[in-house]
């Protein structure tokens, strides 16, 4: 998904540490490994890794995810949730792939190749059970 160093547009990169507030775009990949409170736009790919924590919209071409993000999340191809992901809001993509240990509380739309339809499923928190 990301392309190696040479191969095409600059990465940006928000340190673990950083916080950002406000509208945040991106011609080119994106890495996030700290705070972002806004909106966040790639016209490349997203990685959030485990350290970074998002309260955003958030936008990309395709998306890892590893932290947390409070926000709705669209691809233009792909989102990946890795064990560690933490997503609270919608997801739109056309691929989705879940692993086992993410955490989403939101709707997916899969959008179908060649076609407007989108397919919608809900998700919940399991709840705790009392012994």
């Amino acid at each position: 998904m990301f392309k190696k160093d040479g191969e095409g547009s600059a990465e940006t990169i928000i340190a673990n540490g950083v916080k950002v507030e406000g509208d945040f775009a991106s011609p080119g990949n994106v890495r996030i490994e700290g705070i972002v409170k806004g909106s966040v736009k790639a016209d490349g790919d997203l990685l959030v890794t485990e350290s970074a924590m998002i309260e955003a919209d958030v936008t990309a071409a395709n998306a890892i995810v590893s932290g947390e993000i409070r926000g709705n999340i669209t691809a233009h191809d792909k989102i990946e949730l890795t064990g560690t992901a933490r997503v609270h809001g919608d997801i739109m993509s056309k691929v989705l792939t879940v692993a086992a240990g993410a955490v989403l509380d939101g709707r997916c739309q899969v959008m179908l190749e060649g076609t407007r339809e989108t397919v919608t499923t809900r998700t919940k928190q399991p709840k705790a059970v009392e012994a």
